[in-house]
């Protein structure tokens, strides 16, 4: 019996090393993690408080400077009072100072970081006499899991969109479905959009599931237009799944297109801000971020989910997503082959 355990164990083993694909992925996947969360998180301390600060002069009180000198604090120039206050009562900042004029500031009074953040704010102004108005402001905290559920949906859009096509293809290109198919009038580009509506509908209505789901156990935060979350992540699949087709243009093989695959998806997953902010990481990841499609339809997802954008605020990235998406299917149509 050992015998012939060992005879299958050496089998594997032998297929596991012959596999030059996959053994590659094994080694360099947790390496590239390791070097890629090294390149996204700096050793600076994080901050402590974040305040916002209304104030178009650099004239500054005594108080004003002493307040905003404090350390361990992110101040956040803001531009836009009525956005500056529903960011304080979503919890989003902790207090929003405004030195425009008279001085005031907006605290919402069942958030704790608030109120340690007033504090600090009267410290600063304790000797100048008089300290500025205090307005009251109420909301309920976003929730973390507020905040990531549209990374999490726009991730599931992702894994579904790169491998429900990219790794199909390549499957039946070496199961010999696809040199069938090239016997028929079916052109390239007639094969790859049929797979992009079939995806489409697939994933769409897969999201439908899980947003139904997650809406009635986790009463999660929906403050924009449905329609506008429905634009954004049908561009986003889109664009995924082009992207798929890219890959699934050539390859032969589904091993290297898992890899190549993973090797595409694993950035995106962790500089697009699905599961963290990259607000305070470093700025050369935050600029890499800015090119992946996912950040845009993260992005965009939050604004209407949290921020209660509509259709126009997020028509840009609803046009910069659907405009990648047609360009890489043309793109794939002219790459694909049959065999």
């Amino acid at each position: 019996m050992w015998r012939r355990i060992l005879a299958i164990l050496r089998a594997r083993n032998r297929e596991f090393y012959r596999d030059r694909a996959g053994l590659s992925w094994n080694v360099i996947m947790p390496v590239l993690m390791v070097f890629g969360f090294a390149f996204i998180f700096t050793d600076e301390p994080e901050d402590l408080f974040r305040i916002g600060i209304l104030s178009e002069s650099s004239d500054l009180t005594a108080a004003a400077a002493s307040f905003l000198a404090t350390r361990h604090v992110r101040f956040i120039s803001l531009n836009d009072p009525a956005a500056a206050i529903a960011r304080v009562e979503r919890h989003q900042i902790d207090l929003v100072l405004d030195l425009q004029g008279s001085p005031r500031y907006w605290l919402n009074e069942n958030s704790a970081r608030g109120y340690l953040a007033e504090r600090l704010l009267q410290a600063a102004y304790a000797g100048a006499g008089e300290l500025p108005l205090r307005q009251i402001v109420s909301g309920r905290s976003l929730r973390y899991v507020d905040w990531v559920l549209p990374g999490v949906l726009a991730m599931n859009i992702m894994f579904s969109s790169l491998w429900g096509v990219g790794w199909v293809i390549v499957r039946y290109r070496k199961n010999g479905v696809l040199r069938r198919l090239r016997a028929t009038p079916l052109s390239a580009f007639e094969f790859l959009s049929a797979q992009v509506l079939s995806r489409l509908a697939v994933v769409i209505s897969a999201s439908l599931i899980v947003y139904t789901g997650a809406d009635l156990f986790l009463d999660f935060v929906m403050r924009g237009s449905y329609l506008a979350l429905f634009l954004v992540y049908l561009s986003g699949a889109l664009c995924l799944i082009s992207i798929g087709l890219i890959i699934a243009a050539r390859l032969r093989t589904e091993e290297l297109a898992d890899g190549v695959l993973n090797v595409l998806s694993w950035p995106m997953l962790l500089l697009s801000g699905v599961w963290f902010s990259m607000e305070g990481t470093n700025p050369a990841a935050q600029l890499v971020s800015k090119f992946l499609p996912l950040t845009h339809m993260v992005d965009a997802a939050r604004q209407v989910m949290v921020e209660g954008a509509g259709v126009g605020q997020v028509l840009p990235e609803v046009a910069l997503l659907a405009g990648m998406g047609l360009v890489l299917l043309l793109t794939a149509a002219w790459l694909f082959r049959w065999d």
